[in-house]
């Protein structure tokens, strides 16, 4: 399904977010704290995009991005020659534990097929101390608001993202998706089950539309 979307991923992301998911990314790499020089892997890389973006906050640190897409990856090497891209699942990670300072995922952690498990392997890869960050969509809290956007979520989601991909499918499991994907404390429950943090903190983006998580590790 993502392999079918990869060379309008980027576009239809823009169309159906107005452009804010750039702007969430930016959030995403502020409140990891990343600083010149610290190394960062973004699981479910995509097209690259989180991954470049941590690129321009550690500057010469080492970047690894990675996805289990190769058509995704491709388009994310054209993207930017300073990134690692490597095939990888992020439920079974092949690097070593505590490799990195950072490691992330952006609107990948509803795809698995166990959430608990891939935040596991995110955190078996920072070391004591590091961050692992979690960017996903969710449901806002605001009632009126949450109406109006169950109703882009539901009925002009997936319409626009199969105009602009011609697969309208895949923006229906999309929409599904992350319909059913638990967020806010929901969600950092799961990341505090996995005994691997010191602290599980999040806050809602956009009203709630993403949600931006962060755990640091013991």
């Amino acid at each position: 399904m993502f392999a079918s979307i990869a060379k309008r991923y980027d576009r239809a992301n823009t169309v159906l977010s107005a452009g804010v998911h750039h702007r969430w990314r930016r959030q995403t790499v502020r409140w990891s704290d990343a600083r010149p020089g610290d190394s960062v892997l973004d699981c479910a890389t995509g097209t690259g995009d989180l991954a470049i973006a941590f690129k321009t906050a550690v500057g010469s640190g080492r970047v690894v991005g990675s996805d289990f897409v190769p058509e995704m990856l491709d388009i994310a090497r054209r993207k930017s020659s300073e990134i690692t891209f490597d095939i990888a699942d992020v439920t079974a990670l092949p690097y070593p534990d505590g490799s990195f300072d950072i490691s992330s995922i952006a609107f990948g952690i509803r795809n698995v097929h166990d959430a608990e498990l891939a935040v596991r392997e995110l955190a078996r890869v920072v070391r004591s101390g590091g961050r692992v960050m979690i960017l996903e969509l969710g449901r806002p809290a605001n009632r009126a608001f949450g109406l109006f956007y169950e109703l882009y979520r539901s009925r002009v989601l997936p319409h626009v993202g199969g105009a602009v991909t011609g697969r309208k499918q895949a923006y229906e499991y999309l929409e599904s998706s992350s319909a059913r994907f638990p967020c806010g404390e929901d969600f950092a429950q799961i990341m505090r089950a996995t005994g691997r943090f010191a602290s599980v903190d999040w806050r809602p983006l956009t009203f709630g539309i993403a949600y931006l998580y962060k755990g640091v590790k013991v």
